[in-house]
Parts: structure tokens; C-alpha cells; sequence
């Protein structure tokens, strides 16, 4: 069985937690506190950091990483593209999530002061730039739910806490995230406190 520790507000556990819904499968996750991590967290993950997927001998940092390799052992309901061009496009797209997006994220998470004013505004106008996608279609790749939409939800869910408002023009976006957030796996992804977050 998969054991997924995930920090209990941490965005990239978050993702991981989605993907393990969405497969509808047997796992085992292991709640931790950011802020008072178990001594056998150090054992897993040198570094701290979280998520941390266990499986047998195999042992996985990274979100995104841990989410492929869920994705192509448990091929069903499949969240990457079949198509070796398409999956490559939305490698790509992950990529820039990171890049443009997380960067963002993490100084939010981890600072104050003029660097938060200034990721605020990034992400902001990084969300807006997706409203003519999500004006075409239901999700970021297609009509159909992938882990592009996974990579991207937890940021969606922690606008408010983070103070981000997002522009009128971006309707779009608002919307897409309702559709995101009324999903089953979604829903029973969430930590009491992430469900904290938006109370």
C-alpha cells in the first residue's frame, strides 16, 4: 500500500492528495504538522520537506513527480495525456506552474513585507493571463479534468488566505475553480485545516 505523508497545510501535499482521490484507491496518508514534524520524517525526507510518497523500497519527494508515477501505476482514471507530444506540452505547462506561479507561492508562505505585495500581483496577473483558455473550455488542457487542473488547485483554494483578488475580468477563473472545488476527490482531499482557510 502507498503511504503519502503530507503536510497538513502544505499546497504540494495538497496536489498529491487530489491525484490519490481522483484514483479511487487503497492508500494510507499520514497527516504531519509542518511545525512539529515526527522524528521518522528526518528518515524519509532529509530535507524536511513534504509531500513524501512510500511505497515498499521506493521512497518520493516532489509533487509533481510523485503524481506522474501515481498517474502511470494506477492508469485510471488517467491524468496525463496518452499522446507522447501532449504529455510533453503539459510537462511543459507543470514546468511553468513552478516557475511562474509556486515561486509566488512560496514566498507567501514563507515571508512578509514588500516580497508578499509583490508575489501577490505575480500570481494575480498570472491567473488572469488563463482567462482566455478557461473561457474555451472546462478545464486547463481540455474539456477533460487533468493534472494540469491538480497542479493548479490548491493555489486556487488559498487566494483568500493569501489576500489575492483576482481582477473582474477573470470570471473565467472563479468559475473554473467552483467547478474544481466540486469535485468528490477534491473535496475529501481537504485537511480540517485547509477547510479552515476559507471560513
Amino acid at each position: 500500500m502507498m503511504t503519502l505523508y503530507s503536510g497538513s497545510t502544505d499546497p504540494y501535499s495538497h496536489r498529491c492528495r487530489i491525484v490519490l482521490f481522483e484514483k479511487d484507491m487503497d492508500f494510507e496518508i499520514i497527516d504531519v504538522d509542518m511545525h512539529n514534524k515526527p522524528e521518522e520524517i528526518a528518515s524519509i525526507s532529509p530535507s524536511g520537506r513534504m509531500p513524501v510518497l512510500v511505497e515498499r523500497d521506493l521512497i518520493l519527494t516532489e509533487s509533481n513527480i510523485i503524481n506522474e508515477y501515481i498517474d502511470e501505476r494506477f492508469p485510471h482514471p488517467q491524468l496525463m495525456p496518452p499522446d507522447p507530444v501532449m504529455r510533453a506540452r503539459a510537462r511543459l505547462v507543470l514546468f511553468n506552474f513552478e516557475h511562474d506561479l509556486f515561486t509566488h507561492v512560496n514566498t507567501l508562505e514563507h515571508s512578509l513585507g514588500k516580497g508578499s505585495d509583490n508575489a501577490r500581483r505575480e500570481i494575480r496577473d498570472s491567473l488572469s493571463q488563463l482567462t482566455p483558455i478557461l473561457t474555451r473550455q472546462k478545464y486547463l488542457m481540455n474539456d477533460e479534468f487533468s493534472m494540469l487542473d491538480v497542479a493548479i488547485a490548491p493555489l486556487l483554494w488559498r487566494l483568500e488566505h493569501y489576500a489575492i483578488e483576482l481582477p473582474k475580468m477573470a470570471a473565467p477563473v472563479l468559475k473554473y475553480r467552483e467547478r474544481l472545488f466540486s469535485r468528490p476527490a477534491f473535496i475529501s482531499a481537504l485537511t480540517p485545516t485547509e477547510k479552515a482557510l476559507r471560513k
